[in-house]
């Protein structure tokens, strides 16, 4: 099956990765392009995950969570007020 690139501009880019690459034609280079793309998406990690990551690692570093800490009382003593 042939793929045809009816794009002015995704022609050019698929000209600039084969000469970038050093790939002997286009369709290898767009062949390499897309399968380095489908890696790097299959690798990466949900926006759910990292933000969960984050929120583990300061909880940790905070340690447990309080409901009745007074923040207005434990100011006015770090001040000294």
């Amino acid at each position: 099956m042939s793929l045809y690139i009816r794009d002015d501009d995704v022609d050019a880019l698929a000209k600039k990765v084969q000469q970038v690459t050093k790939a002997p034609t286009k369709t290898e280079a767009v062949r390499r392009a897309l399968q380095n793309e489908l890696a790097r998406a299959e690798q990466a990690v949900p926006l759910k995950d990292r933000v969960k990551k984050i929120q583990d690692s300061v909880r940790a570093k905070m340690g447990p969570n309080t409901p009745d800490f007074d923040m207005k009382k434990f100011t006015d003593e770090m001040w000294e007020v």
